[in-house]
């Protein structure tokens, strides 16, 4: 909606400055246009970022950390924008965190984080997270795994072989054989 405003801006001061229209207390000045230039600069990131594709659990926390990232160098940043649009980016930091501080209340995202193979708990080891907060993600999973699928007896390793499949050579800490399928290593998340 911005930068259909900035497109149009000729069009819409010659609108609002006209008396007959009623729409002068709406019109805008040169400085009040630099803040909607500031405003298009500022949301065409998260824009951007979300219009690339469809966002799913394990994309959460990684789109909060870069929005927070840009939130934090734009209302840092003296040169390039007005007092006015760093104190909202503050603002909108605030109640960023507000909800990020909500995804430590479910551990779905820790797990969906921990099990995705790009991020795993690299990315939070990478983020600089702090170690408690990183064991006990770890943890939550190893836990949540336990609850969910160590109570299962499913070692059709015969079956399984006898069907072909074979999983190969190599220590395995958990091996668990289900419809021919082998998860290796499974308690290995890092």
């Amino acid at each position: 909606m911005l930068s259909f405003a900035l497109e149009y801006r000729q069009a819409i001061a010659r609108m609002s400055a006209d008396a007959d229209t009623g729409l002068r207390r709406f019109e805008l000045d040169r400085k009040e246009w630099d803040i909607v230039k500031q405003l298009v600069e500022v949301l065409k990131h998260a824009t951007m970022f979300f219009s690339r594709g469809t966002p799913n659990l394990p994309t959460v926390i990684p789109a909060m950390d870069r929005i927070d990232d840009i939130l934090t160098n734009q209302s840092l940043d003296t040169v390039k924008f007005a007092e006015s649009i760093r104190a909202a980016c503050t603002l909108s930091k605030a109640t960023l965190n507000r909800y990020y501080n909500k995804t430590d209340t479910s551990e779905t995202y820790r797990i969906a984080m921990i099990l995705h193979p790009r991020y795993k708990l690299q990315y939070f080891r990478n983020r600089r997270w702090e170690t408690d907060w990183i064991e006990t993600a770890e943890e939550i999973l190893r836990d949540e795994y336990k609850r969910s699928y160590g109570p299962l007896d499913v070692d059709n390793t015969a079956d399984a072989t006898s069907s072909g499949f074979d999983p190969g050579p190599g220590p395995s800490t958990v091996r668990v054989m289900f419809r021919g399928i082998s998860f290796r290593d499974a308690d290995t998340f890092s």
